[in-house]
C-alpha cells in the first residue's frame, strides 16, 4: 500500500484485523508489482491500497503486467468524498477511466452499506485470474457500514471437452501458457510429445515457468521473431493451451506479426482437457539431466560468464524475478543446466516489474530464496522496492546487470531500420555521465550491497549473499568485451 488522506480510515482499521498484513511501499508501481508477484506464486489475490486517481495512475504499468499474467489482484482506490467530487479539487480525476484499461472489473462504491458485498464481488472476480478495482469515496469509509460480504467460493472448474480432433505428429505443435506451464501441464504435454512426436514450446509471456534441469524442459518461444519462426517452422497445426496465437513483441518492417507459419491452423484447448487426453498415453520416459556446470575460470564479467556462474551456484527451488532485458536469453541458456527453479518474467513488457515482483514472491514464499536478476536501466523505474525489502526483511538477492546503457534499444534501433545513430541519439541510450551507483542506492535504503567486476568477485559475493540471506544487492558490472 501507499495510502493518502482518503484511505486513512482503512489504514486505521488494520489494527482491528490481525490477519491482514500491510506492506508499505514508497511508490505505487511497487505496490502493483508486488501484488502481481504474490498472486503469481500463490494463485490467491493480493490487494493494493492506492490514493485517488493519480496514485492508481502511478501503478498502471505493473497492473498492465498483472493483467497479462492473469494475476488475481484487487485494487482498493480511495476517492474524494461524494460532496467534494463536484468541486474539481487539485487531486480530482477520472479514476474509473484510469482503472478500466487494466481491470476486468471496476466499481465505484455507491453507499457504505454495499461495501462488504462489493468487496466480496471484487475478490471473486479476481480469483478468475483478472484485476478488479474497487473505488471507495472517503465519506463511505467513516460512515456506518453494512454486513460483511459473503465468503468467496472457489471458481468452478472449466467444462472439459477431450475430443482433440487434430493430427498429432511432427507437423503439430503444442504451445503451453499460463497454468499449463506448471507441473500438471508439463507432465501432460510430455506424455503427448513422447507418444506422438508433437513439438512442445512454452509461451514466453506466461506468468510463471518451471525451469532448470527437469525431466521435461521444453524451450520457451524466442523473443526475436526470426528465432521464434525457426522454432515453429513446418508446423501445420498449433494447439494453444491457455494462450493466444504467438506474435512478436513489436512489428518490424516487412515482417508478419504472427510468428507461426502463415498456413498454420490454431486449436485452443483447455488445460484440464489436455491432462485428461494425455492419460491415454504412458508417462514419458525420464530424460538424462545435464550435470550442474562448474564455475567458469576467472575473467571479465559478461552475460555469458554471469549465467554460467549462476547456473553453478543457484540453490534448488529458487525463484527468479527476471528483468534482465538484453542479457535474458544468454543467461537463461546457461540456467537450463541449473537445479530446478522457477522464473517470473515480464509478462506484459512494461518495464519496472522485476524488483516489485521479487517483493511479492518473497512475501508469498518466505522459505524460498528469491533472486532478482535486474538490468540497470529497468531497475531505476521501481528502485524504491529495495526499501520495502529491507523493512520487511525479505530473502531477496538483487543482482543488477550494469552495462550503463539501454542495450536492448541498440538492438531495436537496428531492427526497426532506423539510420545509424549519431551522438545526440546515442546519448538517449547511454546511462553514464554519471554512472549509477547501485551500492549507494541500496545502502541508502537499508540493503547491504557490494560490487563485482570479475567472475571470481561475483561468485564469492553471490555465495556470501546466499549464506547470509537477503535482502542483499550485488552490482554486477558487465564488461563490454
Amino acid at each position: 500500500m501507499n495510502p493518502g488522506t482518503s484511505e486513512m480510515q482503512f489504514v486505521s482499521a488494520l489494527d482491528g484485523v490481525p490477519a491482514v498484513r500491510g506492506v508499505l511501499c514508497l511508490f505505487e508501481g511497487v505496490c502493483s508489482g508486488a501484488a502481481d508477484g504474490y498472486a503469481r506464486m500463490t494463485g490467491r489475490p493480493a490487494a493494493t491500497l492506492l490514493h485517488l486517481g493519480p496514485g492508481l495512475a502511478n501503478a498502471l504499468a505493473n497492473l498492465h503486467n498483472a493483467r497479462k499474467a492473469r494475476s488475481a489482484v484487487v485494487n482498493i482506490v480511495g476517492e474524494h468524498t461524494t460532496g467534494h467530487l463536484g468541486y474539481d479539487a487539485p487531486l480530482s480525476s477520472d479514476t474509473e477511466a484510469f482503472a478500466i484499461p487494466v481491470s476486468g472489473w471496476v466499481r465505484m462504491l455507491g453507499s457504505a452499506t454495499s461495501a462488504g458485498a462489493l468487496a466480496s464481488e471484487a475478490i471473486a472476480f479476481a480469483r478468475t485470474g483478472q484485476v478488479a478495482t474497487l473505488i471507495i469515496p472517503a465519506d463511505f469509509s467513516w460512515s456506518d457500514g453494512g454486513a460483511p460480504g459473503a465468503k468467496v467460493a472457489e471458481p468452478p472448474p472449466s467444462a472439459m471437452d477431450v475430443s482433440l480432433e487434430v493430427p498429432l505428429d511432427q507437423e503439430t505443435g503444442i504451445l503451453l501458457g499460463h497454468n499449463a506451464l506448471l507441473e500438471p501441464g508439463l507432465n501432460a504435454a510430455a506424455r503427448v510429445a513422447a507418444a506422438l512426436g508433437a513439438r512442445v514450446l512454452l509461451d514466453r509471456t506466461g506468468a510463471r515457468f518451471l525451469r532448470g534441469a527437469r525431466p521435461f524442459a521444453p524451450p520457451r518461444l524466442a523473443y526475436f521473431p526470426e528465432a521464434a519462426e525457426q522454432q515453429l517452422a513446418g508446423l501445420k497445426h498449433l494447439i494453444l493451451v491457455e494462450c493466444e496465437p504467438p506474435v512478436s513483441f513489436f512489428g518490424y518492417p516487412n515482417r508478419r506479426s504472427l510468428v507461426a507459419p502463415a498456413d498454420c491452423e490454431y486449436h485452443p484447448f483447455p488445460l484440464p482437457a489436455l491432462i485428461e487426453f494425455a492419460r491415454i498415453f504412458p508417462p514419458a520416459p525420464p530424460a538424462d539431466l545435464p550435470p550442474q556446470p562448474p564455475i567458469p575460470e576467472d575473467g571479465p564479467l559478461t552475460a555469458d560468464s554471469l549465467g554460467q556462474t549462476l547456473a553453478a551456484l543457484l540453490p534448488a527451488d529458487a525463484i527468479i524475478a527476471d528483468e534482465m532485458i538484453s542479457a535474458s536469453e544468454i543467461v537463461h541458456r546457461h540456467l537450463a543446466a541449473a537445479p530446478p527453479h522457477e522464473v517470473l518474467p515480464v509478462a506484459g513488457g512494461a518495464i519496472g516489474q522485476g524488483l516489485p515482483v521479487a517483493v511479492g514472491a518473497a512475501i508469498a514464499c518466505p522459505d524460498r530464496p528469491v533472486i532478482a536478476l535486474e538490468a540497470d536501466g529497468s531497475a531505476m523505474y521501481t528502485i524504491q522496492a529495495l526499501w520495502t525489502m529491507a523493512r520487511e526483511k525479505l530473502n531477496v538477492i538483487t543482482i543488477i546487470l550494469a552495462n550503463h546503457r539501454y542495450r536492448i534499444l541498440d538492438i531495436e534501433m537496428r531492427r526497426t531500420g532506423a539510420p545509424e545513430h549519431g551522438p545526440k541519439a546515442d546519448a538517449m541510450l547511454d546511462l553514464s555521465r554519471p554512472d549509477l551507483d547501485f551500492v549507494k542506492l541500496a545502502e541508502a535504503q537499508g540493503v547491504p550491497a557490494t560490487r563485482a567486476a570479475s567472475v571470481a568477485e561475483f561468485a564469492d559475493q553471490f555465495r556470501q549473499a546466499l549464506a547470509a540471506g537477503g535482502p542483499r544487492l550485488i552490482e554486477a558490472v558487465l564488461s563490454n568485451q
